[in-house]
């Protein structure tokens, strides 16, 4: 039986022309906007304008585009050698080229019998995960073959013991500067979304206390926190920028671990890797290390792939548009 399995994941422009396109789809999406059209496309228009140079800024300090693409890709080959025979790996996009409907006719050419797709957010948000399924199941549905997905994977064995693998030389190396300070980040939200019932928030402290469990460190040597907080509402907190700022400031030596992303972006290339290494040694911070994502590492591979294979975690995608 073939099946394709389809990796979803949010995109990024692959160019500086591509900045701006990528914004506007980010922003007129409406699970980051709610508004009632016209008025979404205004103001999508309105933020993906304003917000430009700000990101062109952040992407020319990555040669003037993303390296999602790439990385999703390349978990793709792996996942795809993980699986073995009669499973072919596909990447799709939900604000960048490949989009849902180039994805869906490159499984219609590949002519599966069976279509599962694995979002690359271990946690379900509606804003990340319910989006990129939907999208896909608007142009998928056509195709007249079963599709089901699998929402959420938290605490799945092999993307701890990943993270864990990827994390433990790093405090090593922080424990040569004094007592660390284990920051596991993750991406943030509104609070009004989280309050709304989305269960992101919820799932990212599952993976929080899995991953601090299997490093062994406990109490005020490890904080979760959030990051990549825009705009005037009030985010989910405690703030990365915050406690790194009050890390450093007791002398401390910090370890950031990006616990929502299993790919190198903006958020961890520019945002981690610039920008919060430079407050940590403006506020006396005695060394910074930040932890790789899981991108290819065999345990997340493998976790990935036991995922499709074992089925347990499969939902049928009836109703879903």
């Amino acid at each position: 039986m073939k099946k394709a399995v389809v990796l979803l994941n949010l995109g990024g422009p692959a160019s500086m022309s591509e900045v701006e396109p990528f914004l506007f789809s980010l922003f007129y999406d409406p699970a980051i906007l709610s508004l009632p059209n016209p008025f979404r496309y205004v103001l999508a228009k309105v933020i993906s304008k304003k917000r430009k140079k700000e990101a062109e800024a952040i992407y020319s300090l990555l040669g003037g585009g993303s390296p999602l693409l790439k990385n999703t890709q390349d978990q793709a080959h792996a996942l795809e050698r993980a699986l073995g025979d009669g499973h072919r790996v596909f990447v799709s996009m939900r604000h960048a080229p490949p989009h849902s409907r180039e994805a869906v006719e490159r499984v219609r050419e590949y002519g599966p019998e069976e279509v599962i797709l694995l979002p690359l957010y271990p946690q379900y948000s509606t804003t990340t995960t319910a989006s990129a399924i939907k999208d896909w199941c608007r142009f998928g549905r056509d195709l007249g073959l079963p599709i089901r997905f699998i929402s959420e994977y938290p605490e799945e064995e092999g993307f701890i013991i990943a993270m864990k693998s990827l994390s433990e030389p790093m405090v090593a190396k922080a424990k040569e500067f004094g007592r660390p300070k284990i920051l596991l980040t993750a991406h943030g939200l509104p609070e009004k979304i989280v309050k709304k019932g989305d269960p992101y928030q919820k799932q990212v402290e599952v993976t929080a206390q899995k991953l601090a469990l299997s490093l062994g460190v406990q109490g005020e040597d490890v904080v979760l926190c959030y990051q990549s907080r825009v705009g005037p509402l009030k985010w989910i907190g405690p703030y990365t920028d915050e406690q790194i700022v009050s890390a450093s400031q007791e002398r401390r030596p910090i370890v950031v671990v990006p616990i929502s992303f299993v790919s190198e972006h903006s958020e961890t290339l520019v945002e981690l890797d610039i920008e919060y290494k430079n407050l940590a040694t403006e506020e006396g911070c005695p060394a910074y290390f930040r932890v790789p994502t899981v991108q290819t590492n065999p345990a997340f591979i493998e976790g990935l792939a036991g995922l499709v294979l074992s089925g347990d975690k499969l939902v049928e995608a009836q109703g879903v548009s």
